[in-house]
């Protein structure tokens, strides 16, 4: 899929990605979800498929407190107060943590919610915010919502499909 360039492809990108990705996560054993048997995102971890939903949404719900700071005119902390971009496995292992108390079922609904959410606040965008003007460092809102939502959807679903196939 192209990189999004408008509202319409980043709704389309984020919706057709996610339906992917949850078509595959729905056929996780609810037994296996919480076995750590996949690499996790930091060099030398091990993570479940329950730990890579809680990183999803992790990733989610930090992209949606970044336009609400946004829209208040509060400065971003990206990616996430107390972390650099050269923490990200640390902060993955934060959100493994956040969801550790969630079974399979609530972090998949959780999940689905906090989809919705994101797609109706894209929706309440327009082009010219999305992608009329850089946001951060070189990125336009469009492309950093894109960065931290539809492309994680697409490697999680790589990621889940080859654990499904390993464990036929």
């Amino acid at each position: 899929m192209a990189i999004p360039t408008s509202q319409a492809t980043l709704l389309a990108a984020i919706d057709t990605s996610f339906a992917r990705l949850m078509a595959d996560l729905e056929r996780v054993p609810v037994d296996q979800a919480r076995v750590a048997s996949m690499d996790g995102h930091a060099a030398g971890t091990r993570m479940s498929p329950a730990d890579l939903v809680a990183y999803l949404l992790g990733w989610n719900t930090l992209v949606l407190s970044w336009l609400e700071r946004d829209d208040r005119g509060e400065p971003v902390p990206f990616p996430e107060t107390g972390f650099t971009w050269a923490e990200l496995g640390l902060l993955a292992q934060k959100f493994y943590a956040d969801y550790q108390s969630a079974d399979w079922p609530e972090l998949l609904a959780r999940l689905r919610a906090v989809q919705a959410r994101l797609a109706e606040t894209v929706a309440a965008r327009s082009n010219d915010e999305l992608y009329g003007r850089v946001w951060y460092r070189t990125w336009t809102k469009g492309r950093m919502i894109q960065l931290n939502t539809s492309s994680p959807y697409t490697n999680a679903r790589g990621r889940i499909r080859a654990w499904l196939k390993h464990r036929a």
